[in-house]
């Protein structure tokens, strides 16, 4: 197959470095192992101490990366050693108290509490079962634990440790039913004959009724058993103040999982793989409820008056005849407690993902006050906003004052509510998004990422919690990945620009100050030596006239071609036209080596993308292939007019979404694209899974419309041009199946113009240096022989 060359490298293998004599690179060398780029940091966080930052490392190309220090007096990485690792580690991870003065956490299965100044510490339990997730509750005075399923308590002052639940497999048992109530008719008649006719009967009953009674006064107040039913139990939670306990359960859905078969196995047997469900599988049902203590009651957590509860889909009247509107699935994603326990607020999310909740408990009934309601007719979502798991997006400035984020604007910003009063304020405006947000602890302020100088760009900055102009803090042109100091005096960070991996620096937490540069590893010499094109950001006008984000490489005048790639990355919701270093770093070094040959190539933040507000990440919404592939062939449009590509000789590749949208251009608009390389490709949406689909084309059975028109398995016949498939065997994201039945139909419809290349041993992500290097020796040869001619 077609080789090109570069200039020398050094090759690294698992446990030696070696350089290579001068002499050319091929794509076997750009492929056979990324870590003959340098190595970067990564994994950062702060010591207790706030001198010291930690992170993952591995300068001298070991087998897997080892923890290092740095300090802000000593900038030198030092390696740690391994018998500390565990222990630095689970510090970083405890819980402090209000004041910071103290930190519990929990180190090999035991709690301990850890004075903050003098470094001074205590082994709170020392047990054979594991305690985790410790915190402080009972206002500071107590240390709350995780033992199994169940919480206890061990109070500081008294040393006395207290269970506080009894989690219980199982429904609760029937009541227990009086001596004489027991039996069949017959023998109930029987006993009250004896206690009517026989007095030494009745006073028997008696003694036994008064000493049953006397040990109930006087016996300890059992522990109140909570039954879990044939539930799972997860997120246990206790509040500031230790008087409440809330839970969810959970029943999971009976869908049927897919298998995923491995044929390269070291027992030569084949084995299978139990893999995920399919798009529209039954889901499964989640309860949350509220343990008072107090009052030894249990409350469900009441949601089924939230405003808009029952309010069909837009996309329903594309089905008239359907069911009238009834009371949707929801379930609570996380509740987050003011400091002193006041109020608790509760992220509720709909099962369909159309609506999210902001809203205030009341604990004595278990019902709720929505604060905040977030709709949106394709999914809800963004920066702060989207997933399950509690996130840096919610949180109490004050006891009667949250904050959160939202996209009511079209952008992703911050907002608070006064949960008294309801009364609302927008503190960040503007057409960019907050990408993270964390406040203060003193409360006074928010430190924010944001991409607000540039959509390619995140930088860190500090606004008031009451609005304003943000300050900014970092100031280099790229990326920044900001971990605060416990302290928040200050900031380490990893850096990178677009032609530069990433590298740790050390900074004050203060506009103006100068960043201090820790690691110089990311680069090798040898990588440094070559002249690794620095991608222009750009931007096209598509045709509804929206400005569309790419990074486009340009051969030397001598050596252009008039050829062209375009490449479509992965993910869907995913940003690659920006300028730090990409994730896609093969693709990177790949899309020099085309325009070292001559060709133009552009890699396009298509409609769908990350990074650039609402509207851009559900301009998918109900038809993928849609306008994001519409942004593909606008940029096919751009090269040949604007950058004096042949309009003949476009391709276009790409991986998982990207290999999607790959088949989707050669089947869907024929003559624009000459060739194309699919890659672990979905090819049928309906047999993607649940969380991911089911938000852009809600279910299958529920929207059919939507599925039929974005799966390129019902497009086929449309194929026109030369397709390259490659695909994992052993794919348990993105399954072999699809792209087997997709085989099946173009061999059904006659199609003679595509191969499939298989890799037995590779999951969605390829690990194997062959695998990657067969696989892009399958594009280039595919490429050059096809739109070089």
């Amino acid at each position: 197959m077609t080789k090109w060359v570069l200039p020398a490298i050094i090759f690294l293998s698992a446990n030696s470095l070696y350089a290579q004599q001068p002499g050319p690179l091929t794509v076997e060398k750009i492929m056979r192992d990324p870590k003959w780029i340098g190595t970067s940091p990564d994994n950062l966080f702060w010591g207790t101490d706030n001198q010291t930052v930690y992170f993952s490392w591995n300068p001298d190309q070991q087998m897997a990366d080892s923890l290092y220090a740095a300090g802000i007096k000593n900038h030198t990485p030092v390696k740690t050693n391994a018998a500390d690792r565990g222990l630095i580690t689970a510090r970083s991870r405890g819980w402090y108290n209000t004041d910071r003065t103290l930190l519990t956490y929990s180190y090999g299965g035991d709690v301990y509490l850890m004075e903050i100044k003098s470094g001074k510490t205590i082994r709170v339990t020392q047990t054979a079962a594991a305690e985790v997730n410790p915190e402080f509750s009972f206002s500071g005075r107590q240390i709350v634990y995780a033992q199994n399923r169940d919480l206890f308590a061990w109070d500081r002052a008294t040393g006395v440790t207290t269970q506080l639940t009894s989690f219980t497999p199982g429904n609760k048992p029937a009541a227990e039913k009086d001596e004489l109530q027991k039996g069949n008719d017959q023998e109930k008649y029987l006993k009250a004959q004896q206690l009517e006719l026989l007095a030494v009967v009745r006073d028997q009953k008696a003694k036994r009724d008064a000493l049953t009674a006397f040990n109930k006064q006087n016996d300890a107040k059992p522990l109140r058993k909570l039954y879990l039913g044939d539930r799972k139990l997860s997120a246990v939670q206790i509040s500031p103040d230790g008087r409440y306990i809330t839970y969810k359960l959970y029943k999971e859905g009976d869908g049927k999982n897919t298998i995923v078969p491995e044929f390269v196995t070291a027992t030569g047997f084949t084995t299978d793989i139990h893999s995920r469900e399919k798009v529209g599988a039954p889901q499964g049902i989640q309860e949350s409820f509220i343990y008072d203590r107090e009052r030894d009651t249990v409350l469900p957590i009441v949601l089924k008056d939230l405003p808009g509860i029952k309010d069909l889909p837009d996309y329903s009247k594309d089905y008239p005849g359907r069911d009238s509107a009834k009371v949707r699935p929801v379930a609570v994603s996380g509740i987050i407690w003011s400091e002193k326990g006041t109020h608790a607020v509760a992220d509720i999310r709909s099962d369909d993902n159309k609506d999210r909740w902001i809203v205030l408990l009341d604990l004595s009934t278990g019902k709720v006050k929505s604060l905040n309601r977030q709709r949106d007719e394709a999914w809800i979502g963004g920066p702060g906003i989207s997933g399950w798991q509690i996130s840096s997006g919610l949180g109490w400035i004050d006891e009667n004052t949250c904050w959160y984020q939202s996209e009511a604007t079209g952008y992703s910003h911050l907002y608070t509510t006064q949960v008294l009063t309801g009364q609302t304020e927008q503190l960040t405006k503007g057409h960019y998004e907050i990408q993270e947000a964390t406040l203060s602890n003193d409360k006074k302020h928010f430190y924010i990422i944001t991409n607000e100088v540039h959509p390619g760009e995140q930088q860190f900055y500090r606004i008031s919690v009451t609005g304003g102009k943000a300050e900014r803090i970092t100031t280099m042109e790229g990326a920044h990945e900001v971990s605060i100091s416990p302290d928040q005096k200050w900031i380490a960070y990893r850096y990178s620009y677009s032609t530069k991996p990433w590298e740790l620096y050390l900074q004050p937490n203060s506009p103006g100050s100068k960043p201090v540069q820790i690691t110089h590893l990311a680069q090798s010499a040898e990588f440094k030596a070559y002249p690794w094109r620095d991608p222009q950001v750009i931007t096209f006008t598509a045709r509804d006239n929206q400005p569309v984000y790419a990074r486009l490489y340009t051969p030397d005048p001598a050596k252009r071609n008039g050829a062209a790639v375009i490449f479509v990355h992965g993910a869907g919701y995913l940003q690659n036209a920006h300028k730090w270093w990409s994730s896609y770093f093969r693709e990177y070094m790949f899309h020099n080596l085309l325009t070292d040959k001559g060709y133009t190539v552009l890699d396009v933040d298509y409609r769908g993308s990350a990074g650039y507000g609402r509207n851009w990440r559900t301009g998918i919404y109900r038809y993928m292939g849609g306008k994001d592939l519409d942004d593909e062939v606008d940029a096919a449009k751009y090269l040949a007019e604007k950058l004096q590509v042949d309009a003949g000789r476009i391709g276009i590749y790409g991986g998982s979404y990207g290999g999607f949208m790959t088949l989707m251009a050669m089947f869907t608009k024929p003559g624009v694209f000459a060739a194309g390389a699919a890659l672990r490709s979905v090819t049928d949406w309906a047999h993607y899974n649940h969380g991911y689909t089911s938000n852009i084309l809600n279910e299958p059975f529920t929207d059919s419309i939507a599925y039929r028109r974005s799966s390129p398995i019902y497009f086929a016949e449309g194929l026109k041009g030369k397709l390259l498939m490659c695909h994992g065997m052993v794919d348990t994201n993105v399954h072999f199946q699809d792209i087997v039945r997709l085989s099946q139909r173009l061999i059904e419809l006659g199609k003679d113009n595509w191969e499939l290349a298989v890799y037995p041993v590779e999951d969605h992500g390829f690990t194997t240096p062959s695998s990657w290097t067969d696989e892009y020796k399958r594009i280039l040869h595919l490429f050059d022989n096809t739109l070089l001619k």
